[in-house]
């Protein structure tokens, strides 16, 4: 792709930030040496040091969204701007912007609606290694549960077409957003691509906002939650089949001493035993009628998602500056 077709695309790089004020200049200064063309926003979530301040004085769009969390940001990201590409990044410095117009490149001639810059280095990050650790367990985790799309579910690195960001309902609140995100994708058989990239160091004095085991179980009640909600009769089926195993195991004795002697000698782990086993025959069937249901929300997604206009480069006009709150500058 050349040059002159990067500057027809209306391109937005979206930066969410929290407490970046020792990277963020650099990182907007990056950008906007590597996509001149782009417009670039800094979404600031109630930091406490200047990471607004510089943003702006580095020429970045700076937006505050006051509910806190990075899923919260995404939405409000996703909603306000308009743009035919979205980049988006953190404002660590841990992603390397001259990716960028690779991310694009791959985003139109693989025809895809996201594509994911999966990271190479990032077990030498400066947090901990527990973090690269939870990377392997939940990726592994999600292939299992959601299938192959995706290497690296949790990269903040990412490209997507109009058609994603205006169908993606963010739901999620916090860093689980990018786990949403994928199976989003994989819910819908939406066109994606990974291309693998470097994962810088974070400078000195600069602190990951991960906690290793609060996210972590965030994360894995997102698991359930988005199993729970995509495939309801593998989720209640498993429930289900937990509850009948019991109730065979409280049955068997039973049976057992009913066959030798004619007699129900334990009345009491009869009838729990017969509960459980009701218990799991009603939570097979909600499983059954959710799963029907999940069937047709994901068919309302689908045409939804197809309703949007497909296409990249020369299909729309860039909005123009004043268009659209989000387009204007805001005092921190």
């Amino acid at each position: 792709m050349t040059e002159a077709l990067m500057e027809d695309l209306d391109i937005a790089v979206l930066l969410p930030c929290y407490n970046e004020a020792q990277t963020i200049s650099d990182v907007v200064a990056a950008f906007r040496a590597t996509l001149p063309m782009a417009r670039i926003y800094v979404y600031d979530n109630n930091s406490t040091d200047s990471t607004a301040l510089r943003a702006a004085l580095a020429g970045a769009t700076v937006v505050r969204e006051r509910r806190q969390g990075k899923g919260n940001v995404v939405r409000r990201m996703f909603s306000d701007i308009e743009a035919d590409i979205y980049i988006m990044a953190d404002g660590d410095g841990t992603y390397a912007a001259s990716d960028a117009p690779e991310l694009i490149r791959t985003l139109i001639t693989e025809g895809a609606d996201m594509v994911v810059g999966t990271r190479r280095g990032v077990r030498a990050d400066a947090g901990r290694q527990g973090h690269a650790f939870g990377n392997r367990i939940f990726n592994t985790l999600y292939r299992s549960l959601f299938g192959n799309d995706f290497s690296d579910i949790f990269s903040g690195y990412r490209a997507f077409s109009r058609r994603f960001a205006k169908s993606f309902p963010a739901v999620s609140g916090g860093f689980e957003i990018e786990t949403e995100m994928s199976v989003h994708a994989s819910r819908l058989r939406l066109p994606v691509a990974e291309l693998e990239l470097d994962y810088g160091r974070r400078p000195d004095g600069s602190h990951s906002k991960l906690s290793t085991f609060r996210d972590g179980g965030k994360i894995l009640w997102m698991f359930a939650m988005l199993m729970k909600e995509t495939r309801p009769f593998t989720f209640f089926g498993a429930i289900s089949g937990g509850f009948l195993l019991a109730s065979l195991i409280f049955m068997a004795p039973v049976l057992v001493a009913y066959f030798e002697t004619g007699l129900v000698e334990r009345m009491p782990t009869w009838v729990f035993s017969l509960v459980l086993m009701l218990i799991s025959f009603l939570v097979f069937s909600a499983g059954m009628i959710l799963d029907s249901l999940a069937r047709a929300r994901a068919e309302q997604l689908r045409i939804h998602y197809m309703n949007l206009p497909a296409g990249h480069a020369g299909h729309r006009h860039r909005a123009p500056a004043t268009q659209h709150p989000a387009e204007r500058p805001r005092a921190a």
